[in-house]
């Protein structure tokens, strides 16, 4: 009872907003109707391999989708989910999660990334971000995959292991770069910390990121996990950038 009214003192001083107008809604992590019209949800058939949204076709078992891109370059991890298309508020909550400081975006995104992830969760699934390089990190101050990858492990009572994955060596911006360039580029860039490698041993790994491309960090850092003895390796991502996009 107490805590009935704390709570709703708490939203007589500080009312629900929405996540990207700031609009009052019902509830935290909320949106409201025009936000949501425009927010590239993915639902329906997708790519179980990268999670891009696939044009309706005929009945098939969901492990069988598998979009072009995904056929073209075959992907060194098991399954992959995506919360929203790479477009529209998709794009702006990534750039504002990336670069704008809004922690407090992570908190929705992971809301609707766990519900997409849901299917593809093991007992021994163990959570982990992409990592940065240092520098990259220190310029930015955070690392918006961390802060994904720990919300998305509260919503899914999961472990997660910040830390797990290293990136030694410094790369250019994969922006502007063609798919051959963008995986020559982070080839062999993405190690398992040495003192974090007994955390996946015999283990299924979830990577989580905030978007997905080509594919080609995603596909170091599972190489990584592999090498270092995972059982098996899925994708989580924020947003998939899909070509009608």
């Amino acid at each position: 009872m107490k805590a009935a009214r704390f709570q709703s003192a708490i939203r007589l001083i500080y009312p629900a907003r929405c996540t990207f107008c700031g609009d009052l809604v019902d509830s935290d992590f909320g949106l409201c109707g025009p936000c949501w019209r425009d927010t590239p949800f993915i639902a329906g058939q997708t790519c179980n391999s990268c999670g891009v949204p696939l044009l309706a076709g005929p009945d098939a078992p969901g492990d069988l989708l598998i979009c072009d891109d995904c056929l073209r370059v075959p992907r060194p991890w098991g399954a992959g989910r995506a919360a929203l298309v790479y477009d529209g508020n998709g794009r702006r909550m990534v750039l504002k999660l990336k670069h704008g400081d809004r922690h407090d975006m992570a908190g929705p995104a992971a809301v609707w990334m766990a519900r997409a992830v849901k299917p593809l969760l093991r007992l021994d699934t163990l959570l982990a971000p992409v990592p940065l390089h240092w520098l990259r990190l220190l310029k930015r101050r955070y690392n918006q995959s961390a802060l994904l990858a720990r919300a998305v492990a509260r919503e899914v009572d999961r472990p997660v292991c910040p830390d797990l994955l290293i990136r030694p060596r410094a790369t250019p911006s994969l922006g502007g770069m063609g798919r051959d360039a963008r995986f020559a580029t982070m080839e062999g860039t993405i190690r398992v910390h040495p003192k974090r490698r007994h955390r996946l041993a015999g283990r299924h790994v979830l990577l989580v990121d905030d978007v997905m491309t080509s594919g080609a960090t995603l596909s170091a850092a599972t190489e990584a996990c592999l090498a270092a003895g995972a059982a098996g390796v899925d994708i989580l991502v924020l947003a998939r950038a899909a070509k009608d996009a």
